[in-house]
């Protein structure tokens, strides 16, 4: 994907994503790669969110995260609008490439319905009591 408005397009007079980092990343068919939010403090996990390489650029250089809406196909920044900021403390890379982890300070909550956590919808049932399969 290529142009404005697209993800990995970046910004006129901005500058690129370090190229090594760059080389790291496994993009998904839309440029992105998945975001995980992580409390610094509590170890909570937040919230999933999606990154191309500016935004991921952003919240590299600017300390605070910077994310690509997929259903606005645009850069957003936390905070900018809520005042629920998340402040970077620190930027992981999973071993395949294709994840981010991301700790940060949360100011306020972290998910659009006001809650601190996205991840508040309730445990989904699981079986248990099962013996696990037998590795090769």
């Amino acid at each position: 994907m290529t142009g404005a408005g697209a993800p990995g397009a970046g910004t006129a007079g901005t500058t690129a994503l370090d190229p090594v980092i760059a080389a790291r990343l496994k993009h998904d068919a839309q440029g992105l790669v998945a975001a995980i939010i992580q409390d610094d403090e509590t170890d909570a996990v937040l919230m999933l969110g999606w990154m191309d390489d500016e935004a991921l650029r952003r919240t590299l250089t600017t300390g605070r995260v910077t994310f690509w809406s997929r259903s606005r196909s645009e850069l957003w920044r936390k905070g900018d609008t809520s005042g629920h900021v998340q402040h970077v403390r620190s930027v992981a890379l999973d071993c395949d490439g294709d994840a981010l982890l991301v700790r940060v300070e949360q100011i306020g909550a972290a998910c659009h319905r006001g809650t601190r956590t996205c991840f508040d919808g309730g445990e989904l049932p699981t079986a248990t009591g099962i013996p696990e399969e037998p590795r090769p």
